[in-house]
């Protein structure tokens, strides 16, 4: 992969870029997007709907389903069959040219791409749903958080727990004051090998064969910004997010469901310290693909009266120690978090704190819960995106909108480097978007896109 100098991304030039960009944008009047469609509509496309993108739109069914765009027609044959009136493109950029009437974009393609149709998107003002993670570099992921803020455009990342009652509920008791003062979470997946269609192959180098590129399927559409490599099935369609070059292993995959309860209930912005271990120790392997296993130690600064917070990460079926408070024989989720204070200890599994509970069970039957404070969402997550779009840019914005997606986003993939530079402590400056001690990391913030592409 071709990675951008560390200059490219100092604080003069990020800005410099920044200002640039902004410059050549032009202003989309803030309008109610659909309001003048019968019974007041949304016109919704999707781009990547073999997958995800499939469900999200399940979720979008009362709106206008009007445009699908998927660069292998027979991965999304199905989602194309389910809706016969929308028109059918490989290439979102086409489809962006000829439907000026779109109001709102789905994109749920490997995170390689999310940036670049995202940013295509949010120039033609239109409102945007993108999967987690936001974007795939930390570079992407504040560049898009600005554009967003720019463009005055409705957003939601796919981060689906966000949108729940459990982690309202969390944060609730957090500030209820449950278990105290907390200074520690430990977070944790299974995959890459709980049965993940990616795990047999993931310490794997490039394979060497070139077998004929599918006839339904544009691989050069499906590679977008990233260097050319010839077509494999290890890469298209569920394998990618072993791949450096395509997807953010499990941190990135994850992290966006695990860690947002407490990244959201405890407020905890972004790190000052990052390192990590993993399984990698091959130079040809860990270049290409993510680790079997990992762990991922991030440390956060006190925020007003809230002490400092040291974050763990766990993947591969790697565990945090069991905590004292735990019922002899009652095990850990498979994926979930434990958050400790000085006063007590929460559990959680993955996707936005569900089956939270306090441990022991007795202090959990014991605690009585403070009165509801935080507003709830009614629908769905892809429904509290398409009210945010029907209210407009004066409206309430959707639960995950990029504004906290983006930072959100940027706290795993620091923590996706520091598996990649492995073994070394990193100190992250966020407002000068570099780390302050490590040039090697700084490539990574970053690819350079190949020609023909740009952000």
């Amino acid at each position: 992969m071709t990675k951008v100098s560390s200059s490219t991304i100092s604080r003069r030039k990020f800005l410099a870029a920044s200002a640039a960009s902004a410059f050549s944008f032009y202003y989309i009047p803030g309008r109610l997007m659909g309001q003048d469609a019968p019974s007041n509509k949304l016109n919704i496309a999707a781009v990547g709907v073999g997958g995800m993108g499939g469900a999200n739109l399940s979720n979008c069914e009362n709106e206008n389903i009007m445009a699908l765009c998927d660069v292998d027609s027979e991965y999304a044959a199905k989602t194309f069959q389910k809706y016969p009136n929308a028109k059918i493109y490989k290439d979102y950029r086409i489809m962006f040219e000829k439907e000026k009437d779109i109001d709102a974009v789905i994109i749920a393609t490997p995170d390689h791409t999310h940036a670049v149709i995202t940013m295509a998107a949010m120039e033609l003002g239109k409102h945007v749903f993108c999967q987690k993670p936001l974007t795939h570099t930390v570079f992407e992921a504040r560049k898009i958080t600005e554009a967003a803020r720019y463009y005055k455009v409705q957003t939601q990342m796919g981060n689906q727990g966000h949108s729940s009652e459990h982690i309202r509920l969390l944060k609730e008791w957090l500030a209820d004051g449950v278990i105290g003062n907390v200074t520690e979470v430990h977070a944790w997946t299974d995959r890459p090998v709980g049965g993940d269609p990616w795990s047999t192959f993931a310490v794997q180098a490039r394979p060497k064969d070139t077998p004929t590129i599918p006839e339904t399927l544009d691989w050069d559409l499906w590679l977008g910004p990233v260097a050319y490599r010839p077509y494999h099935p290890d890469y298209h369609p569920t394998k990618w997010r072993a791949w450096i070059d395509f997807g953010t292993g499990a941190l990135g995959d994850m992290g966006c469901h695990i860690l947002d309860p407490a990244f959201w209930a405890l407020d905890l912005g972004a790190p000052e310290m990052i390192q990590a271990t993993s399984t990698h120790w091959e130079p040809e392997i860990s270049s290409e693909t993510f680790p079997r296993a990992s762990i991922v130690r991030y440390q956060f600064p006190a925020r007003g009266e809230r002490p400092p917070v040291k974050l763990t990460w766990y993947d591969g079926r790697l565990l945090p120690p069991i905590p004292e408070q735990l019922e002899p024989g009652r095990k850990l989720p498979g994926s979930g978090a434990l958050i400790i204070g000085d006063k007590g200890c929460l559990m959680h599994g993955s996707h936005g704190a569900g089956g939270l509970r306090l441990i022991p069970e007795t202090r959990m039957q014991e605690y009585t819960r403070p009165e509801k404070t935080i507003p709830r969402i009614k629908t769905t997550h892809e429904g509290d995106w398409l009210r945010a779009c029907k209210e407009g840019k004066d409206g309430i914005p959707a639960s995950s909108s990029f504004e906290y997606g983006g930072s959100l986003t940027e706290m795993a993939l620091l923590g996706m480097i520091a598996i990649r530079v492995k073994d070394q402590r990193l100190e992250w400056d966020a407002g000068n978007l570099r780390f302050k001690n490590n040039e090697a990391a700084n490539q990574l913030l970053h690819i350079n896109y190949r020609e023909g592409w740009k952000l």
